[in-house]
């Protein structure tokens, strides 16, 4: 299973960005997908998730109201939509996706994702 991701930049402060990540190689439509982060010289931390059916959707407290997961089973995709960028937000991004969760607060921790993308840059300017 390959993930690839794209669709970051830099971008000015209250700017926006769509990321996008394609899953090859596997069976999109049984995993949940999951979008990380690591700023500059911190750990990697939890941004987004989206279960297979979108029955549950989950967010970092940071980012809600203004990051937005999605994904096109058709297009084996998964996307995010990143509003009113703060340059807190400058990261590197990267996607994910796994099989085995249970619970909402598995969708928060890497353990379960078993497939992970390259990460994509996130510059945000003040």
């Amino acid at each position: 299973v390959q993930l690839q991701a794209s669709g970051g930049g830099l971008v000015q402060a209250w700017g926006f960005l769509r990321l996008s990540c394609t899953v090859s190689g596997g069976t999109f439509t049984t995993y949940a997908a999951g979008w990380f982060r690591q700023p500059p010289g911190k750990q990697r931390e939890f941004v987004a998730a989206h279960s297979p059916t979108g029955r549950r959707i989950e967010y970092a407290d940071s980012v809600k109201g203004r990051f937005t997961i999605s994904r096109d089973n058709a297009k084996n995709t998964v996307y995010l939509q990143m509003n009113s960028l703060k340059p807190e937000d400058t990261a590197v991004y990267y996607c994910a996706a796994g099989e085995r969760f249970y619970s909402g607060r598995d969708y928060h921790t890497s353990v379960p994702y078993d497939y992970w993308g390259q990460g994509t840059q996130v510059t945000v300017s003040s």
